[in-house]
């Protein structure tokens, strides 16, 4: 349950965060983070054991979140901006193997649909994250940046996967344990959308957008 969840000792470290090349036409990607976290066995479905009712009820409405979130989109003028992201913002689009490589990634997110004054389409600069294995968990890290999510990652089919984390501000050297604090809690759905390419889907998130959609493409020099 989410309530022992928050008193084990699952900690994700984040270490060795090393600001991106200073050449804006030749990046790397910044040093990887150790993480730490506790053994336990993973199997499918078993983040439901681990998910609050509420993110529970957040990925339940995932098929909603993509239709209100592209629906006012395209309404308030970012069809095109929708339609050159291809396969990414296709709600539809999950391939086999959803699992992410460890490594370092390119990541960039795009927001979906608005809460109150946000703009309906927002797409930020790429950043760099890491995933990495520990036994048979994934675990996935956002190095920079003043928002930070962090988290595992839960197999539930061979087309995606289930991500629990938490969020990270500031100069925090590591997020709260998901649970902790409701109002860092994230919860998201990991999909393969082409070959290299995947997303990490956030419904419903708690401020500005109606969906968060991470793209993971590998880091290369």
């Amino acid at each position: 349950m989410a309530v022992g969840y928050r008193h084990s000792h699952a900690i994700l470290l984040l270490a060795g965060m090393a600001a991106a090349c200073a050449s804006t036409e030749k990046r790397h990607a910044v040093s990887a983070p150790a993480v730490v976290v506790e053994d336990e066995p993973v199997t499918e479905e078993g983040w439901r054991d681990i998910a609050s009712a509420e993110d529970g009820d957040r990925l339940g409405r995932l098929d909603a979140a993509w239709t209100a979130a592209l629906a006012e989109a395209r309404e308030k003028g970012f069809a095109d901006e929708i339609e050159s992201e291809g396969e990414l913002l296709d709600p539809d689009v999950a391939l086999p193997r959803a699992a992410p490589p460890p490594g370092s990634y390119h990541c960039r997110v795009i927001k979906l649909g608005s809460q109150g004054k946000s703009p309906a389409f927002v797409a930020y600069k790429p950043f760099f994250c890491h995933v990495a294995a520990e036994d048979e968990l994934l675990t996935i890290v956002k190095q920079t940046g003043s928002q930070r999510p962090a988290g595992r990652l839960y197999p539930e089919s061979d087309e995606r996967m289930i991500f629990l984390g938490t969020m990270a501000l500031g100069d925090e050297e590591e997020p709260l344990p998901y649970g902790e604090d409701p109002e860092r809690d994230m919860a998201g759905v990991v999909q393969r959308v082409a070959p290299f390419r995947y997303r990490l889907v956030v419904p419903w998130p708690r401020i500005e957008s109606k969906l968060d959609v991470f793209e993971l493409v590998p880091a290369t020099e």
